[in-house]
C-alpha cells in the first residue's frame, strides 16, 4: 500500500504489483527498469502477502545479479508498513545514501506503534493470545485491541481499557476495517497524546494478515522529516566489507553480507 505524500518532497512510490502472478520476464523488465532510473531499489514487502511474492522477488534479484536492490520485510502490520515505507521515502529525498537509507528502515520500526481494533481473536496468530481471550472472542459484540508492535499487548475493550503507547509525540493513522467503533479515534487516541489523526484506505493484507475483516487498525509513527532525519544520521555508519556500501548495522541490506568474525588470539600454551 502506497500512502499519499506526508509532504512535497516525499518521493513517489512504485508500486509492485501481482509480483506472483505476472510473466517473469515482465517482473525483470520493471525492477531492471527502475535500477537503471534511480541507481538502486528498496523493496518494501509485507510478511501477509503470498509465498511467491517473496520467490519472485529473490528470483528476479539472483537473475539480475545485483546488489543494489534490497528487500526489507519488518514484522509490522499492513498500516504501520504502509507508514514505514513513506517515511523512508520521505527520507529519499535528503543527502542519505543508499545502504544507509535502506537500513534505516530497521532503525525507524522501532518507533512505530502499530495495532489494531478487532472483533474477534480467534484467527489472530500474529501476537499470543491466551485460551480465555480465545473463548471470549465468540461472545457475540466482543472487541480487542491488540498492539502488535513495538510490544505485544491485548486487552478486552471494557471501560477504562487501553493499551501503552508511545512516550514521545507521534501522529496517528487510522483505516477502517468491517468493524464499527469510535474507541481509537476518542480514546485510544487521547491516552497516546496524538497530535495529528488522518484516515487511510484499510491496506489489502490486514484482514490476512489481523485474521479477521472485522477490525479498525491504527499506527502511531513519527511524521517530521527532520525528526526522522536526526534519528539516522545520528547512528554510527559501518561500511560493507564485502561491497563497500555505508550501511546502519552489521548486516548488509543489499548484499546480505555480515562483517568477518574476528579472530581470537592464540592463546599461549
Amino acid at each position: 500500500m502506497a500512502l499519499p505524500a506526508q509532504d512535497e518532497r516525499t518521493v513517489p512510490a512504485v508500486v509492485l504489483q501481482d509480483l506472483d502472478r505476472e510473466p517473469l520476464e515482465r517482473s525483470l523488465a520493471a525492477i531492471q527498469a527502475l535500477i537503471e532510473q534511480h541507481g538502486h531499489v528498496v523493496v518494501v514487502c509485507s510478511t501477509a502477502v503470498p509465498r511467491g511474492v517473496e520467490r519472485r522477488l529473490h528470483t528476479v534479484r539472483s537473475l539480475l545479479e545485483s546488489d543494489r536492490i534490497a528487500v526489507f520485510r519488518p514484522e509490522l502490520p499492513p498500516l504501520g508498513l504502509a507508514v514505514l515505507a513513506r517515511q523512508l521515502r520521505q527520507l529519499a529525498s535528503c543527502d542519505l545514501s543508499p545502504g544507509v537509507l535502506a537500513s534505516a528502515g530497521r532503525l525507524l520500526a522501532h518507533y512505530i506503534h502499530a495495532g489494531a481494533l478487532l472483533g474477534s481473536v480467534a484467527k489472530l496468530d500474529r501476537v499470543p493470545v491466551d485460551l480465555k481471550s480465545h473463548a471470549k472472542s465468540w461472545v457475540p459484540g466482543s472487541q480487542f485491541g491488540v498492539l502488535a508492535h513495538p510490544t505485544p499487548q491485548l486487552v478486552r475493550i471494557a471501560p477504562g481499557a487501553t493499551l501503552s503507547g508511545p512516550e514521545f509525540r507521534t501522529s496517528m493513522l487510522v483505516a477502517q476495517g468491517q468493524l464499527q467503533s469510535d474507541w481509537v479515534t476518542s480514546n485510544l487516541v487521547k491516552v497516546w497524546n496524538a497530535q495529528g489523526l488522518r484516515e487511510a484506505v484499510l491496506p489489502a493484507e490486514s484482514a490476512t494478515w489481523w485474521g479477521t475483516p472485522k477490525l479498525i487498525e491504527f499506527c502511531a509513527f513519527l511524521p517530521d522529516l527532520s525528526v526522522l532525519y536526526q534519528l539516522v544520521t545520528s547512528v554510527r555508519q559501518n561500511s560493507c566489507h564485502w561491497c563497500g556500501i555505508d550501511v546502519i548495522g552489521d548486516r548488509c541490506v543489499f548484499c546480505s553480507a555480515l562483517p568477518p568474525a574476528h579472530e581470537q588470539p592464540a592463546r599461549a600454551g
